[in-house]
């Protein structure tokens, strides 16, 4: 009897482990998009030349981006994301098709705010022309508070 127990509960809690995981998939697929955009933020701009590279770090190394997991603003008038700028900037959103699955009607679809997102860029440097940039997303899936990280390196030549 004892060992039927515990096989029933540990069958119970796999149970919910994978309905938890199941339910965290849209979360982790917009963490795992918003990293990427945050990485591609930072590349753009330094082949725009919109930014110096002596620019492209955090604050607390004079450069512009904000230190510290920041709220999931839209980027601001420079399209860098996690700048000063951002702040009075609205909080990203993403749109879900409505009950007849269709994103092109535009009357029943829903627009879901990504409250309880945080964004980080991390820039740390390597050398006098090679960095790294450290993107951290953290969001709520559940009662769990969740990380996704995303690690690319930047080079000064476009």
């Amino acid at each position: 009897m004892l060992v039927l127990l515990v096989g029933a509960i540990g069958l119970a809690g796999a149970f919910l482990y994978g309905i938890d995981r199941t339910t965290s998939a849209p979360s982790e697929t917009i963490a795992t998009q918003k990293a990427a955009e945050a990485i591609e933020s930072v590349f753009a701009a330094r082949d725009s030349l919109a930014v110096d590279w002596d620019d492209l770090k955090n604050a607390s190394d004079d450069g512009i981006f904000l230190d510290g997991p920041q709220d999931m603003h839209l980027p601001g008038p420079d399209a860098i994301l996690n700048t000063s700028d951002d702040l009075v900037q609205d909080i990203e959103r993403y749109t879900l098709p409505g009950p007849d699955g269709d994103l092109a009607t535009t009357d029943d679809n829903e627009v879901v705010e990504l409250t309880g997102f945080t964004r980080e860029i991390a820039i740390s440097e390597l050398s006098a022309v090679l960095r790294e940039i450290t993107v951290v997303i953290t969001y709520q899936a559940g009662t769990t508070t969740r990380t996704f990280t995303l690690t690319a390196l930047i080079s000064a030549y476009a």
